[in-house]
């Protein structure tokens, strides 16, 4: 399938929604792959996009889907479906994604989340930058700050199930909207994270740019460890989040991850079928 220039602006059908955005360049392509279109950009040129961004934009987000999150889409399409296709950029998190695009003949680059994290606060934030964080013990978010000398960091923790709450939905999205930061990281995990920054999209009140990281965070304070290079290299990431903790995990990687093989194949389907 051929790549098409991707308008990093917010999509149309948003603002339709009551949100108001200028029109942005078109700075990358992106390529279709099980229904979401993956930019096709490596790390370098991404994070260009984002630092070139006004922070008097509107409030637009990155995604970095895995292969747990493709799972859980197609199996709540109608629930989850709007947060990720209305993202201003989705990259690929995952090697095992990136394989099975592949062959299917796309290149698909793999910028994980956590990579895209540590190149923010490494190369992008300035101490005097404005950055807010949802998620996350203000201990750890202390302890961030001081790492890379933070002078005006914004923290709002929400509940354990927040996301089902009208009322602690609305605070997290006003937080958002009163912050006015340039950088807002949403450390919730997956599909919180997600649902959240569309409310803020959808809001129509908030800036900056959103970037859903997960435990990302954790990795550049030291509060998790990430797997070994090597593994992350052969794709064996998350055999060592298993390892770490196979209680938790075991369903996710051995019942639930292999659908994607099915679903990559039932695309593949379709796609020729088209």
């Amino acid at each position: 399938m051929a790549t098409r220039s991707a308008d990093l602006s917010i999509p149309d059908r948003v603002a339709l929604a009551g949100a108001h955005h200028s029109a942005e360049p078109a700075h990358t392509a992106t390529l279709q792959f099980i229904d979401l279109d993956f930019i096709t950009s490596e790390a370098g040129p991404v994070v260009e996009v984002v630092r070139n961004r006004s922070p008097k934009a509107s409030f637009a987000y990155v995604v970095t889907p895995n292969v747990d999150h493709l799972v859980r889409l197609q199996r709540n399409r109608s629930d989850l479906w709007p947060a990720y296709r209305n993202a201003w950029m989705t990259l690929c998190d995952s090697r095992i994604l990136a394989g099975l695009a592949g062959r299917s003949g796309f290149m698909l680059p793999v910028i994980p989340g956590s990579d895209l994290t540590a190149l923010m606060f490494e190369q992008v934030i300035a101490p005097d930058d404005r950055i807010a964080i949802v998620g996350g013990e203000a201990s750890a978010i202390d302890a961030l700050a001081r790492r890379y000398r933070l002078r005006d960091v914004r923290h709002h923790n929400p509940p354990m199930g927040f996301i089902n709450n009208d009322v602690e939905v609305a605070k997290a999205i006003h937080f958002l909207i009163d912050a006015r930061a340039r950088y807002c990281f949403l450390a919730l995990g997956s599909p919180q994270q997600e649902i959240l920054a569309y409310r803020v999209l959808r809001s129509g009140g908030a800036t900056g740019i959103g970037f859903c990281v997960g435990a990302s965070l954790d990795f550049l304070t030291g509060a998790q460890g990430r797997a070994p290079a090597l593994l992350q290299r052969m794709a064996l990431e998350w055999l060592y989040r298993l390892l770490l903790n196979p209680r938790r995990l075991w369903r996710r990687y051995l019942v639930d991850g292999p659908e994607i093989f099915g679903i990559a194949r039932a695309w593949n389907r379709a796609r020729s079928q088209s």
